[in-house]
């Protein structure tokens, strides 16, 4: 029934318009659950094709790395979910991902100094990004150095943006963390990070220092490392998410969509694994929803929502199964929401 599953502090529940006709009320709670939009936290627009997201339960995405105005042109496609984007990625000369096949001209900036990152920053922000993206992968060649990261964090957050780092290699997530990264891109996977590094990363203080800078936000993307199959990074991510949540860090939901076979739309292998880490019910729907929930549209889950004390890998396979309406939609006294006809996305390609 609709509004059997309580949001938790923090997510806003979901109200509908004053003109949603009573009967239409009637059908979606007959028919199932309605919940705060789901939004996937890590995409690449680029390199799949978008059209089924919406259907596939996916109300808003941030691309993280693209051609600016490529990604531009996405975000103003009202078929698509709400996208906002970081832009090109950020990278040190001959880094990350410059060589990389899937990574066309545009997509990649070089920064080799501080003022190279301050002007990159502008630019992307200038192409409409509503954050930044800093590759730091220290397994595939040169990385910023410690002066130009600090440019691009201290310009990014003079113009109001976010920072997300690509941090990949033993020492790239602290690195991050001390710089002032906002959030990572992927759930830390090179190596097994000390408890006081992931209470301070929650807690947002240096490393038994004071508290002051900011607390980090972790972007899932559990199920790249594997697709199904899981590897060593996959258990080694998985632990340092369940002690980074035990310790009250925030995760979000994010698959990095475009990375090997994943599905085009809710990713219930992605779900299952935040599951595992220790996500419940509440804590799931945190994940899904984010931090600013697009306006206008809502999630609904077809078919009766698990008893609440049902464990978190139930609750998983369910949220998988939503989809995205329009309110607007529901101000037809015809609308007859969407009963539980497609599959479970579980983790083929779409």
């Amino acid at each position: 029934m609709t509004g059997a599953l309580v949001v938790p502090p923090g997510v806003a529940p979901v109200g509908l318009p004053a003109d949603v006709p009573p009967e239409v009320r009637r059908r979606l709670g007959e028919g199932g659950t309605l919940l705060p939009p789901f939004t996937d936290a890590h995409v690449h627009l680029g390199l799949v094709d978008p059209a089924p997201l919406r259907s596939r339960g996916v109300a808003a995405v941030h691309d993280l790395g693209w051609i600016p105005d490529d990604v531009a042109a996405l975000a103003a496609d009202p078929a698509l979910p709400r996208v906002a984007y970081a832009g090109a990625f950020l990278t040190a000369p001959g880094g990350y991902p410059s060589d990389r096949s899937w990574a066309p001209p545009g997509a990649v900036e070089e920064v080799a100094d501080p003022a190279a990152a301050v002007a990159a920053v502008d630019r992307q922000v200038a192409a409409g990004a509503s954050f930044v993206k800093v590759a730091l992968h220290g397994d595939a060649g040169p990385v910023a150095d410690d002066a130009t990261l600090a440019a691009v964090v201290g310009r990014a957050h003079e113009r109001g943006t976010d920072v997300v780092a690509h941090a990949e290699g033993p020492g790239q997530a602290v690195r991050a963390f001390e710089a002032g990264v906002d959030r990572l891109a992927h759930a830390p996977f090179s190596e097994r990070l000390p408890d006081e590094l992931l209470v301070a990363m929650a807690a947002g203080r240096a490393t038994g220092g004071p508290t002051g800078r900011r607390s980090m936000t972790w972007l899932s993307t559990l199920d790249i490392h594997g697709w199904g199959d899981p590897t060593r990074e996959h258990e080694v991510a998985l632990d340092n998410v369940r002690r980074f949540v035990a310790a009250g860090g925030r995760v979000r939901y994010g698959t990095d969509l475009g990375n090997g076979p994943l599905p085009v739309g809710l990713n219930a292998r992605e779900l299952a694994a935040l599951a595992a880490a220790g996500l419940g019910r509440r804590s799931l729907l945190v994940a899904l929803v984010g931090d600013e929930p697009p306006a206008g549209l809502v999630s609904f889950v077809p078919g009766p929502a698990p008893a609440p004390a049902d464990p978190g890998a139930v609750h998983a396979a369910w949220f998988a199964r939503a989809t995205v309406l329009d309110v607007a939609d529901l101000r037809d006294p015809d609308f007859v929401p969407p009963a539980d006809t497609h599959p479970p996305a579980d983790g083929g390609a779409a």
